[in-house]
């Protein structure tokens, strides 16, 4: 059956008004969606508009309220619609929504990055995390005057051609591409790795002796499910890097100001040469950024010979959105040791859901303010484990989940977030909800 013909419910009812509206988008817009995770095709069902969002909570168009652990995929540190950033973007965009000219805006965000991020000492804004990790590869085989570029199998970095791969018959092979329209001459350079496998690495050096001019990767893997590193791998990974004269990137688009104020770099103590960032930093509106080391940024235009540039970047509304964000996670550390006890609640409530609901097969990751149910036998430590997951029944608890009002990520390689305004009741309603979900999923 076509997933989009079935329709999702909420505590019994049909969704029309969003039912609708989805028929009506896909006239309009390809597939109906402006990002296909939104189209909900990996759980079945038609997508859920939302109307709005106010601290933990959003409702959709048919009125319903739902308890949010999306957050816009990350972005809503501080929850929906916080004051303190509404007041900010109002009185910025009073005052004009884009010069296409620098602002003062742009120079006090980037100085807080540079303070908050230790790899950082000078940053560039732009528009996505896409544009980030592109640029980031573009600066690096400039830098290092080499080609090829590493990146880890099940690491999202946006959709730039050269991270539309996937795995061939082997880690070592260069991969063909994972999207047509996306050229083999693009992405011959690209070589595919295992997370969580430094042998895999070290033999990817020896076979390319001096031609890599960087790794990039997820520090915490997001976009396969949450997939933890081990820390000898982590460690290993910066001292190859160092070895062989490349450059480690860390995307850190999801964990950057999510997992400590400083990201996971901080968390770690393992310094990059170069970091991209996104979500957090924009406060809820679209931005990008990529820095590192001095001597590397020098080479970006006008001072260098690597071009990079954007219309939009630095819009000061955004750059407001996200100063404002960056300064309060600054200033108010706790909130840190708020998000991590949320978290370890929840996880004590699930773990306990799973053994006493009957469940079986069911794996609960955390980290921090980051979680991840995967329905998968085994421990997740890399995408082939991942890919092991059953996607069957994530969809069941998907629907079972939001017909109860707990809105989660729609697919089994999503993860969910918490925020500052979740509270313990939040949370309380998300373990009932899980655990009646988990029993009607294995009953």
């Amino acid at each position: 059956m076509d997933n989009g013909s079935l329709q999702l419910t909420f505590k019994g009812v049909l969704m029309k008004k969003s039912s609708n509206l989805y028929n009506e988008a896909c006239k309009y817009i390809p597939g109906g969606v402006n990002s296909p995770v939104r189209a909900f095709r990996s759980v079945g069902g038609k997508p859920i508009f939302i109307e709005r969002g106010k601290g933990s909570k959003i409702w959709d168009i048919d009125g319903n309220e739902y308890i949010d652990f999306v957050l816009s995929w990350g972005p809503l540190i501080l929850g929906h619609a916080d004051e303190r950033i509404v007041n900010a973007v109002k009185e910025s965009v009073e005052k004009g929504s884009s010069f296409g000219a620098p602002t003062k805006a742009e120079v006090d965000i980037a100085r807080l990055i540079v303070e908050m991020v230790p790899s950082i000492e000078k940053v560039r804004m732009v528009n996505s995390g896409t544009e980030a990790t592109m640029s980031a590869i573009r600066l690096a085989r400039a830098y290092t005057r080499r080609d090829k570029i590493v990146k880890f199998n099940g690491c999202y970095h946006g959709h730039g051609d050269s991270f539309l791969i996937k795995a061939g018959s082997g880690s070592l092979t260069y991969s063909l591409p994972s999207s047509p329209g996306v050229t083999k001459c693009v992405t011959k350079n690209t070589i595919i790795a295992e997370y969580n496998d430094l042998e895999n690495i070290k033999k990817i050096f020896l076979e390319n002796k001096g031609e890599i001019s960087s790794v990039i990767i997820e520090p915490i893997a997001g976009n396969m499910g949450l997939v933890l590193p081990e820390m000898d791998f982590l460690n290993g990974l910066r001292e190859i890097t160092k070895e062989e004269g490349s450059l480690l990137i860390f995307d850190e688009v999801i964990t950057g100001f999510r997992v400590s104020k400083g990201g996971a770099q901080e968390y770690f103590g393992i310094t990059p040469d170069l970091t991209t960032l996104g979500k957090i930093i924009g406060g809820g509106f679209p931005v990008g950024a990529f820095g590192g080391r001095s001597e590397i940024m020098n080479i970006l235009a006008p001072d260098g010979p690597v071009y990079q540039a954007g219309t939009l970047s630095g819009n000061p509304v955004a750059m407001i959105a996200g100063y404002h964000t960056l300064k309060i996670l600054k200033e108010n550390p706790d909130i840190y040791n708020y998000l991590d006890k949320l978290g370890e609640k929840l996880e004590d409530g699930i773990l306990d859901n799973i053994k006493i609901s009957g469940a079986k097969g069911v794996q609960f990751v955390r980290f921090g303010s980051l979680s991840c149910l995967f329905f998968n036998n085994d421990k997740v430590k890399n995408a082939i484990d991942a890919l092991n997951s059953s996607t069957e029944r994530y969809s069941a608890y998907f629907k079972e989940m939001i017909k109860r009002g707990i809105y989660i990520a729609p697919s089994q390689f999503e993860i969910s977030f918490l925020s500052s305004a979740h509270g313990r009741d939040d949370i309380e309603n998300f373990i009932k909800a899980n655990y009646s979900s988990l029993k009607t999923v294995f009953d």
